[in-house]
Formats: C-alpha cells, sequence, structure tokens
C-alpha cells in the first residue's frame, strides 16, 4: 500500500497536492526544489523535509512525484536512481516514453486537469485527475492514490491526454488572456474590470449544461458588419489585440455555416 511520498517541486501543483496528500493521511517523507528556500516553506506545512539535491532522496519512499515544468522533467528523471519505485509526472503534455528512457520499471501520469495558483484553494475532491500507467498494476496504484483526492478520476491514455491539454489550452490559458486584454481595454478607459465579472461568471456558467456553441453569442454570431468594424477601428492603436479580434470574428463567423 502507498503510504509514504516524495514530492518532486514546490510550485503551484506541487502545494496543492502535497497538502491534500497529507490532509488525506499519507505521510510526506520530503520536498525537492532547487531552491531550498521553496523546498522548505512547503515542508514545513506538511510536516516533511526539505532539499534541494536529488542525491540526498530517501530511497524508503513508496511513490515519486514529479511536479515541475514540463522541459524539466526529463532532467530530474535521471537523477532519480531508483528504478523499481512507482514514479509518476503530473504534466499534460509529456509522454510516459520520457520514463522508459531512464530505465524506470513501475511508472504513469498522475495529470490533475485544473489551474493551479498556491494563494487561491481548490476543492480537490472535484478536480478531475487524468491516470495512466505503464502496466495494469501501476494504473490501479495510481487510481488508488487519485481516488484518495478526488471523486473524479479517470483512465486517460497519452494520446486522449495530449488533445485534453491542448483543449484546456483553449478553455482556460487562453480565456485567462482574453480576459487580460478587456482588463487592458477597461483600465484604460478608466473602467473599473470588476463591471465585467458578472458577465464572464454569467458566459462560464451557461456551458455547464449547455453547448458552448448552442452559447454563442455577441455581432460575430450576428454577422453585424456594423458592430465589427468599429471595434477593429477602436483596436487600431493595437495590431495585437486588432489581430486577435479579426482572427477569432473570423472563426466565430465560419462557425456559423
Amino acid at each position: 500500500m502507498i503510504k509514504k511520498i516524495t514530492i518532486i517541486g514546490a510550485g503551484n501543483v506541487a502545494t496543492h497536492l502535497a497538502k491534500s496528500f497529507y490532509n488525506s493521511g499519507f505521510e510526506i517523507i520530503q520536498v525537492y526544489s532547487r531552491a531550498i528556500e521553496n523546498a522548505n516553506q512547503l515542508a514545513q506545512q506538511i510536516n516533511a523535509k526539505a532539499i534541494d539535491s536529488l542525491t540526498l532522496l530517501n530511497n524508503q519512499t513508496d511513490f515519486y512525484l514529479i511536479c515541475i515544468k514540463d522541459d524539466a522533467i526529463e532532467a530530474i528523471l535521471k537523477s532519480i536512481l531508483f528504478k523499481d519505485k512507482l514514479i509518476a509526472h503530473t504534466s499534460g503534455s509529456i509522454p510516459m516514453e520520457v520514463f522508459k528512457a531512464n530505465n524506470h520499471e513501475n511508472f504513469g501520469i498522475f495529470y490533475p486537469l485544473q489551474t493551479f495558483s498556491k494563494e487561491k484553494t481548490i476543492n480537490l475532491k472535484e478536480v478531475p485527475f487524468c491516470i495512466e500507467g505503464n502496466n495494469k498494476n501501476t494504473s490501479n496504484q495510481l487510481f488508488e492514490i487519485a481516488l484518495q483526492l478526488s471523486e473524479n478520476v479517470h483512465f486517460v491514455n497519452s494520446e486522449q491526454r495530449k488533445k485534453l491539454h491542448v483543449a484546456a489550452v483553449f478553455a482556460c490559458n487562453f480565456t485567462n488572456y482574453m480576459y487580460t486584454i478587456a482588463h487592458d481595454i477597461t483600465t484604460e478607459n478608466d473602467i473599473n474590470f470588476d463591471i465585467l465579472k458578472p458577465l464572464i461568471k454569467e458566459t462560464a456558467n451557461k456551458i455547464i449544461e449547455n453547448s458552448p456553441a448552442a452559447m454563442q453569442t455577441g455581432p460575430a454570431k450576428r454577422n453585424d458588419d456594423a458592430v465589427l468594424k468599429n471595434h477593429l477601428e477602436m483596436l487600431a492603436d493595437n495590431e495585437n489585440y486588432q489581430q486577435i479580434y479579426e482572427l477569432v470574428t473570423k472563426s466565430i463567423v465560419e462557425s456559423n455555416n
């Protein structure tokens, strides 16, 4: 049974998962970060030992969970010498082959489909966890671990996960950038961005039980050329915003046909 966990990373994802594991009765043995102050900050909250060198990894850990930037995962794996231990990463885009290259035996994916910030509390019970293992036993182990944190756990293969990650970028990251543009426009015109928040909430709420395509509104949906041209003229001082507006408008108009 998996009871002892080492968290590799001390960022947003690592912080939320480590606290949830700790609150669910798991023992967090170590927290690793290249910056010892970051490791210490998290380790103190979950009664774990902070380390800043992978040579200090404890081989009594049952499960090593890698919660770091995608481009650092491969290098981290090369430094983990316990090849027979259960190990997984939390990335939505890095394939499982990264483990095979370093001769790990029991490995998989432990991907929480959510946006995380240290400062924002999240109910992990509602967060979808996407699980994949290199064999049936590993898959089942990861699935059972995830069930200790969430009531929303799914087996998702690598190809599905890659596509899901792209979809998540559109649904979350790109949408948030649109909020950033809206914030810039309101701020530059002495308008409080808060005035848009009820609209943002309602837009999100409508697609909980309805198709996003069916809920599409606005001048592009109506093919309101006069309004569209006027908006583009107002964005003339910011070519990037103008191009984004034009591209998204074109896509919405084409989806109407």
